[in-house]
Protein backbone atom coordinates (compact mmCIF):
# COMPACT_ATOMS: atom_id res chain seq x y z
CA UNK A 1 0.00 0.00 0.00
CA UNK A 2 1.16 3.26 -0.92
CA UNK A 3 0.03 5.33 1.96
CA UNK A 4 -2.45 7.22 0.62
CA UNK A 5 -5.09 5.56 1.73
CA UNK A 6 -5.52 2.57 -0.51
CA UNK A 7 -6.55 -0.42 1.87
CA UNK A 8 -8.62 -2.47 3.48
CA UNK A 9 -10.16 -0.60 7.42
CA UNK A 10 -11.62 -3.26 10.25
CA UNK A 11 -14.95 -1.25 11.46
CA UNK A 12 -16.71 -2.47 14.80
CA UNK A 13 -19.99 -1.00 14.92
CA UNK A 14 -21.89 -1.06 18.87
CA UNK A 15 -25.11 -1.46 20.21
CA UNK A 16 -28.12 -0.79 17.85
CA UNK A 17 -26.25 0.45 15.21
CA UNK A 18 -24.46 -3.14 15.10
CA UNK A 19 -28.13 -4.63 14.89
CA UNK A 20 -29.05 -2.10 12.16
CA UNK A 21 -25.50 -2.95 10.13
CA UNK A 22 -26.58 -7.03 10.66
CA UNK A 23 -23.49 -7.38 12.74
CA UNK A 24 -20.76 -5.91 14.93
CA UNK A 25 -17.58 -6.27 12.26
CA UNK A 26 -17.18 -5.24 8.79
CA UNK A 27 -14.14 -4.95 6.71
CA UNK A 28 -14.27 -2.02 4.04
CA UNK A 29 -11.66 -1.49 1.27
CA UNK A 30 -10.58 2.19 0.87
CA UNK A 31 -10.22 4.15 -2.39
CA UNK A 32 -8.03 7.05 -2.47
CA UNK A 33 -9.43 10.14 -0.53
CA UNK A 34 -11.80 8.57 1.55
CA UNK A 35 -12.60 9.62 4.82
CA UNK A 36 -14.39 7.58 7.92
CA UNK A 37 -17.83 9.54 6.94
CA UNK A 38 -17.11 8.10 3.12
CA UNK A 39 -16.27 4.68 5.02
CA UNK A 40 -20.19 5.16 7.08
CA UNK A 41 -21.61 6.24 3.66
CA UNK A 42 -20.17 3.28 1.74
CA UNK A 43 -21.89 0.96 5.23
CA UNK A 44 -25.38 2.43 4.67
CA UNK A 45 -25.55 4.13 7.89
CA UNK A 46 -25.57 7.49 6.81
CA UNK A 47 -28.22 8.76 8.95
CA UNK A 48 -26.42 7.37 11.91
CA UNK A 49 -24.12 10.55 11.53
CA UNK A 50 -27.28 12.63 11.94
CA UNK A 51 -28.05 11.01 15.03
CA UNK A 52 -24.94 12.22 16.79
CA UNK A 53 -22.55 9.03 15.77
CA UNK A 54 -19.84 9.11 17.04
CA UNK A 55 -16.27 7.86 15.95
CA UNK A 56 -12.96 6.27 16.96
CA UNK A 57 -9.93 5.28 14.68
CA UNK A 58 -7.55 2.42 16.27
CA UNK A 59 -9.02 3.48 19.84
CA UNK A 60 -9.12 7.45 19.52
CA UNK A 61 -12.15 9.55 19.19
CA UNK A 62 -11.64 11.90 15.90
CA UNK A 63 -14.15 13.51 13.41
CA UNK A 64 -15.31 12.29 10.64
CA UNK A 65 -13.28 13.65 7.91
CA UNK A 66 -10.17 11.89 9.11
CA UNK A 67 -8.75 9.65 6.75
CA UNK A 68 -8.16 5.91 7.55
CA UNK A 69 -4.84 4.15 6.68
CA UNK A 70 -4.68 -0.01 5.34
CA UNK A 71 -5.36 -1.66 8.73
CA UNK A 72 -6.45 0.55 10.89
CA UNK A 73 -9.72 0.05 13.23
CA UNK A 74 -12.73 2.45 12.97
CA UNK A 75 -14.96 2.05 15.65
CA UNK A 76 -18.95 3.18 14.85
CA UNK A 77 -20.64 4.39 18.82
CA UNK A 78 -24.32 5.22 18.16
CA UNK A 79 -25.32 8.08 20.88
CA UNK A 80 -26.77 6.67 24.15
CA UNK A 81 -29.69 7.57 25.15
CA UNK A 82 -30.51 7.64 28.70
CA UNK A 83 -32.98 8.82 31.18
Amino acid sequence: MDGQGYGRVRVIAFGPLAEFLGSRSHKVDLTNGMSIEDVVNELGAEQWIEKGLIVALNGEHCPLDIHPSNGDEIALLPPVSGG
